[in-house]
């Protein structure tokens, strides 16, 4: 009889191109033994530099285009994924994807408001719930949420991204509840000033005096919280969020 081959395992990154989901993609590959699934949306240009960096330091992944908004078209990128990679499972979720559009709240136009909802928060949902099945009846996930500070302390100027990723961080304690018993674990990592594309327009000198470690964080930093979050060195650690901000909300 024929030997049935071991299912290779991935860890998919959703906005997996650039900043901090790139530096993300490649601590994984450094650090554990999946395939990385690099998630993006219009930029596979910088989607596939990631997938250099994966292949430099030793590890190995593809890249996947879908909108994480858009749930009918998530859905159809993995299953047609998953057709395609039969007996293989994806053990992590690292939802990243994430925009900003900040202003004041009392000028703030209506798509502002939704589309960085839409993207945090339903892009959460659209990803997280096509996967979950397969992670319950595997007995066995990682589900790791890129929130931010704003989330825990609110921004001015955020109020729909501080909304939105506060939202991210109820869901994650909610969820976290309900699929524990099948090891499976969710946390959130929540991210400060992190010197990246999204924060590239701030004012860093300014900013970094409002920070006790009077610097910006780096991706990598962020980076490595996810990845002993995504190993199995963090199982009893879930509902979790992870500041990771220089003392600037203590």
């Amino acid at each position: 009889m024929e030997e049935k081959k071991a299912p290779t395992k991935y860890a998919l990154v959703t906005g997996g191109s650039r900043g901090i989901g790139r530096a993300v993609c490649i601590q994984l590959a450094k650090d554990l033994t999946y395939r990385i699934l690099i998630n993006y949306n219009s930029n596979e240009a910088a989607a596939k530099e990631t997938l250099k960096g994966v292949e430099a330091v030793g590890g190995s992944g593809e890249i996947i285009q879908f909108d994480v908004v858009d749930g009918v078209a998530v859905a159809a990128k993995l299953d047609a994924w998953q057709e395609n990679h039969k007996d293989d499972v994806i053990e992590v979720v690292v939802n990243n994807a994430g925009i900003t559009k900040d202003g004041l709240f009392m000028w703030m136009q209506k798509e502002d408001w939704s589309n960085v909802i839409n993207t945090s928060l339903n892009g959460f949902f659209n990803v997280t719930n096509h996967l979950i099945q397969k992670l319950l009846v595997n007995r066995y996930g990682r589900v790791i949420n890129m929130v931010s500070v704003s989330g825990l302390k609110g921004t001015p100027g955020q109020t729909n991204y501080s909304a939105a990723k506060g939202a991210v961080i109820a869901a994650t304690k909610a969820l976290a509840q309900e699929v524990a018993k099948r090891k499976i674990t969710v946390n959130a990592v929540a991210p400060g000033f992190i010197r990246s594309d999204m924060t590239a327009g701030l004012d860093e000198k300014g900013l970094k005096k409002m920070i006790p470690a009077n610097r910006f964080g780096e991706a990598e930093e962020v980076a490595h919280i996810v990845s002993f979050l995504a190993s199995e060195k963090s199982s009893y650690i879930t509902g979790e969020v992870i500041n990771i901000n220089g003392g600037i909300y203590s």
